[in-house]
Formats: C-alpha cells, sequence, structure tokens
C-alpha cells in the first residue's frame, strides 16, 4: 500500500512538472505615475482616467503626453520536448551507460547449485525426550 501511494504520488507530481514547463504565461502590469494600479495574467488591465498632462510653452506646440505606462512581462515556456538518443552522447557518457546496464544485468544472474553435504544424513530417531527425563527446561 506504501509503495503504491508513493508511485501514485510521483507519478502525478513528474506529469504536473511537464505540463508547467510546457506553460507560457503574459502578465500585463497597468501603472499610473509610479504606482502600480492593476495586474492580470490571463486578461486585459483596466486603465485607469486617461489624465494627460500638456507639457509646452504657447512659443512651442504642445504636446500631450500620458502619465500612464503599461508593462507586458512574458514568461515562455517549452515548446518542444526534446529525447535524446545515445548517439547524441559523449563517448564517455556512452561507456559508463554500458557498464551500469552490465552491471545491471548481472546482477541478477541465479546462482549455481551448490552441492549440500548434508543431504544424505539422516538425525537419529528419538526414543525417549531427554529434557523431560531430566527436568532441563529453557528459560
Amino acid at each position: 500500500m506504501k509503495f503504491s501511494y508513493t508511485y501514485k504520488t510521483f507519478s502525478v507530481a513528474l506529469s504536473l512538472l511537464v505540463l508547467f514547463s510546457t506553460l507560457s504565461l503574459t502578465i500585463e502590469k497597468h501603472f499610473c505615475g509610479d504606482k502600480l494600479i492593476d495586474v492580470a495574467i490571463f486578461s486585459k488591465t483596466e486603465k485607469c482616467s486617461d489624465d494627460r498632462v500638456e507639457i509646452g510653452d504657447d512659443n512651442i506646440d504642445a504636446t500631450v503626453m500620458s502619465c500612464c505606462k503599461d508593462e507586458i512581462d512574458v514568461i515562455e515556456g517549452l515548446s518542444v520536448t526534446t529525447l535524446n538518443s545515445f548517439e547524441d552522447l559523449d563517448i564517455i557518457h556512452q561507456h559508463v551507460l554500458i557498464a551500469y546496464t552490465y552491471s545491471y544485468i548481472n546482477l541478477f544472474e541465479g546462482v549455481p547449485n551448490l552441492a549440500n553435504p548434508h543431504s544424505y544424513y539422516f538425525p537419529p530417531t528419538l526414543v525417549k525426550d531427554i529434557h523431560l527425563l531430566d527436568e532441563v527446561y529453557l528459560i
């Protein structure tokens, strides 16, 4: 039972790891001046009122600037999961992998049947129980 729950928990954790590593997110932030007004992950940010500040003199054309700004942070996940083949490994890693698999396979070979020298020995038959007759009891 303990191993099956551990196995299931480990499987779910690995599947969530693959899911979140391939997930892409866009985080939008809306600032008015230096104050953070809104943060949105899956939707658009709500804009504050369009406060515009006029800059310039009477002699210079007045330019209209907004005090608000938007920041967009993009977190890109993996687009393609790659699988490496045996040929993609370095020669040293290939040798280590071959040695490990060879030793692991040979780890579980059966032990040859050894000759048992006492296989034909039969103990003598007991006629009387000596412990009971001598009243010797092991405590």
